[in-house]
Formats: C-alpha cells, structure tokens, sequence
C-alpha cells in the first residue's frame, strides 16, 4: 500500500501545475488521535477531540475557502470544529484501498479548482505525505503511528519552474517521540 501511493504522488509530483496555482496556500494534517473502538472506523478520543478543537484555533484566521477531510469519522471529527466555526462545510473525497491515485488526482483537483485563498486537508498518517508530493512538495517518510501534531503548510508555486515550499509546523500537544523511520 505504502508503495503505491508513492509511486501515485511520484506520478502526479511530476505533472506541471498551471501558471497559476487556483490555492495559494494548502495546510495538510493527519486526523487527530483516534480511538480503538469501532475497529473500522473509529471517531477521536478525548485526547483528539482536544487536538481538534486546537487546529480550529490554529487556523481560525488562517483564510480558508475550503476544507477536505476523507469519509473517515476521525478525519471528519478533526475538521469539525473548524468548519463550524468558519461555517464552511467540508468537502468529503473518498480514501479507497487499491485507488490511492484516484484520490491523490481528486484532491489535486481539488485544489487547483480552488479560487484563490487557503485551504485545509485533513488526511491519514500515509497519505498526507503522498499529498504534499502530488501537489509539488517534498517526498516525505510516512506518519508515524502515534504522531498527530504535524501541521504542513505548503505555498504553492505561482509560475512554472518555481518549486513548492513546505513548512512543517505543530499545534497542540506533542505527540511521542517519533520512530526513525518516520515523521
């Protein structure tokens, strides 16, 4: 799975962007703590519920015309508290096993449909990395597991030829020590 995504946002890294990027800035995050139960799609805990209502505070002001979270409850609780207090109803894109491109052309899509301004991605631990490649940024290792602070902002580029900048941010509590293998 992990390669293909990879080999996905390696595939769609290497499209150009328009002359003119429609988002200006994409602020990418996993979902927030998980809890264990239900086992196929659990909501946050208490510890997540906390991270969420941070991120809402982290970009309240932030300009956002657009948030996306996947059909999972966790990445959908996480964005919540934002987009009531933007009043900006998230836009679902479906996160399918064995369709990891698709997705990355649909968020890809996405936002190079978006009218100017900023917009949120609310991701998994494999895919937020796999995004910020689809979208012109750096190849990153996966998330880690039990990571859950990460706020990426990438600043899309403006003209052919200029590469994508990311920011690798934090908000709320950290999370524990990462592996080496991972973000």
């Amino acid at each position: 799975m992990k390669f293909a995504i990879l080999c996905a946002a390696a595939g769609l890294a290497l499209l150009p962007l328009p002359a003119r990027a429609a988002a200006d800035l994409v602020f990418l995050v996993r979902h927030a703590e998980r809890a264990a139960e239900p086992a196929g799609d659990p909501g946050l805990t208490s510890a997540g519920a906390a991270r969420a209502q941070a991120l809402a505070q982290a970009l309240a002001d932030a300009g956002l015309k657009q948030i996306i979270t996947t059909q999972f409850r966790r990445s959908q609780e996480t964005a919540a508290p934002l987009a009531q207090q933007l009043q900006l109803p998230p836009q679902v894109l479906a996160a399918r096993r064995g369709e990891a491109e698709a997705h990355l052309r649909e968020i890809r899509e996405a936002v190079l449909h978006q009218d100017g301004g900023a917009l949120l991605i609310v991701g998994h631990s494999n895919t937020v990395p796999a995004i910020i490649a689809a979208l012109g940024g750096p190849r990153l290792p996966d998330l880690c597991e039990s990571s859950y602070q990460h706020l990426f902002v990438l600043r899309l580029p403006v003209q052919p030829g200029v590469p994508a900048s990311l920011a690798r941010l934090r908000y709320g509590e950290p999370s524990p020590a990462a592996e080496a293998a991972c973000l």
